[in-house]
């Protein structure tokens, strides 16, 4: 339970980075908002695997490099389904961008994102 409360912690770090910038590129820089979607969720990964790999589940047996490939396959997995989600959320429900990306967020990260950092990622040996 630890380490599942741990990985929201520095989920929400990530999540509140991925959104600053989403907002930011959206409202201050008028970026179409599937792209700062995208732009956010490049930011906040970036974030929450060196948190993650330091903090959550300190793991430091495997060097960064094999992590760090993991965790793109992973963080590709991610951005598709957020940035997918998002689009389908927001164009086809008719719901405000924010909202929708915060709905896709959380599902995604609890679906998604844990589960294959805890098992695949980040396991230890």
């Amino acid at each position: 339970m630890r380490i599942f409360l741990k990985a929201q912690v520095a989920s929400s770090l990530a999540t509140a980075t991925d959104f600053l910038v989403t907002i930011l590129l959206k409202e201050v820089f008028h970026i179409y908002y599937v792209a700062a979607g995208a732009l956010g969720t490049i930011a906040g990964g970036i974030f929450h695997f060196g948190l993650s790999r330091l903090w959550v589940f300190e793991n430091k047996e495997d060097k960064v490099p094999t992590q760090a490939v993991k965790y793109i396959l992973v963080w590709i997995g991610n951005l598709l389904l957020n940035a997918g989600g998002l689009y389908l959320v927001t164009h086809y429900g008719g719901v405000n961008y924010i909202i929708s990306k915060i709905s896709v967020s959380l599902i995604v990260g609890w679906c998604y994102n844990y589960l294959m950092h805890k098992h695949f990622v980040f396991k230890k040996k």
